[in-house]
């Protein structure tokens, strides 16, 4: 069935790749003669109506959108809460849809999306609106169910990687008379995955960074310690990669601001300074730390090109699941061999997606609980394999999108969330 209207939204954190899958579904629904509209801020601007028509962005736009970093669309952290708790906003989605003549709505997002888009999936039958809901996978955590990966964790595990590696030489170099220890924080929750990346640069027993430190495993600082002293005493310096989820024994995150995010979330960050003061105080070494934040998850100029190209194939997959029929679903990635490696595109119920979570299998895990293990190896080296460089100018700067968006005039009366 052609000639249909798409709506399209981006939610929670964005990835380096979350707008290449957004030209895919654009450019895939364009060549079944289908209208896409974008909602600005994710779900809040379906609320708020606050959409643009993508037909304003060109060809050159679609191919320059796929490599810009960030959500050019803009994205939003807000979660809806059930339909008995705020039937209002149900009813306001309803007539959004209604009034811009919506029949599938497209939410790009990680765990919460998920659970976004399946509360919208259902709200067909009880709202008397004929509306398909598809979630589109993106996350940098790489913590979906179901899905062998996420598009947008490939390109920030190339990044880690790359990165922890670079740094340690800086550390190696200078270790005799200065920094021994460097401690880089990468961002994960729950789960591990980009803590284990990381170990991707050892490509030799010894290499860096000799020590990540996962939130499924508890710190221990005893073990730690003897572990950094090791590693100095062995190689002259030690790199130290952490992830913001680590825990102590007791469950509790090591860093944790009072703050939540809309999702009901602690804030994380600053455990990397609150490790490194552990090193000073129970070793004295001269430490350097970073935190990688938002430099991970927008570093497009050096994304990996196996990301790329699975973030548009689930950009395809969701416009040919809306011509399908499907409703409630999202397509995901299913991996078929390592090496070679090969995947393919499969589809899975949004009730198996919505509030799961994938954390690191033990045994991708060191007995040590230090490092990563072969098979942890296996499953992340294709991930970041290959480059798709966005184009430089002249400015030796990246060429990245910047669209000015206009959006449409609104059809009902104002509405405050």
């Amino acid at each position: 069935m052609a000639g249909r209207t798409f709506l399209y939204a981006q939610s929670g954190g964005v990835t380096p790749v979350i707008n290449a899958t957004a030209a895919a579904l654009i450019r895939t629904a364009r060549a079944s003669g289908d209208r896409v509209l974008a909602a600005r801020n994710g779900i809040l601007g379906v609320l708020e109506e606050h959409l643009v028509d993508t037909a304003s962005l060109t060809d050159a736009d679609l191919d320059a959108l796929g490599h810009t970093p960030g959500g050019v669309f803009g994205s939003c952290r807000y979660k809806l809460k059930g339909l008995e708790e705020n039937r209002r906003e149900y009813e306001r989605l309803i007539e959004v849809f209604r009034a811009h003549k919506v029949d599938c709505f497209f939410y790009n997002g990680g765990n919460d999306s998920a659970d976004t888009a399946l509360k919208v999936s259902g709200l067909g039958e009880i709202m008397d609106y004929p509306i398909q809901c598809i979630g589109v996978p993106k996350t940098i955590d790489n913590d979906l169910a179901v899905t062998d990966n996420c598009p947008g964790f490939g390109s920030v595990a190339k990044y880690v990687a790359v990165s922890i590696l670079e740094a340690s030489l800086d550390v190696m170099s200078m270790s005799s008379t200065s920094t021994k220890v460097f401690i880089l924080e990468v961002m994960g929750r729950h789960a591990g995955w980009i803590a284990a990346a990381g170990g991707l640069a050892a490509r030799a027993p010894g290499d860096p960074p000799q020590i990540i430190l996962f939130p499924e495993i508890p710190f221990d600082e005893e073990r730690f310690c003897a572990a950094v002293r090791q590693s100095v005493e062995r190689h002259g310096y030690c790199s130290v990669v952490v992830s913001e989820g680590l825990r102590n024994a007791d469950g509790e995150f090591v860093a944790a601001a009072a703050s939540r995010d809309a999702f009901g979330h602690h804030q994380l960050g600053g455990v990397a300074p609150a490790v490194a003061n552990v090193v000073k105080r129970e070793l004295g070494y001269k430490y350097h730390w970073a935190v990688s934040d938002y430099l991970q998850r927008s570093a497009r100029h050096i994304a990996s090109a196996t990301d790329v190209e699975q973030a548009e194939a689930v950009g395809q997959a969701a416009v040919t699941l809306a011509h399908s029929g499907h409703s409630g679903v999202m397509p995901v990635i299913r991996r078929i061999s390592d090496a070679p490696y090969e995947w393919e595109i499969a589809t899975a119920e949004l009730d198996q997606i919505a509030n799961h979570e994938k954390k690191m299998p033990r045994e991708y895990i060191s007995e040590d609980g230090f490092a990563i293990t072969e098979a942890a190896r296996r499953y992340l080296a294709p991930l970041i394999h290959g480059e798709s460089f966005p184009p430089f100018g002249a400015d030796g700067l990246p060429e990245y999108l910047r669209p000015e968006l206009t959006e449409l005039d609104p059809l009902l009366p104002e509405f405050r969330v």
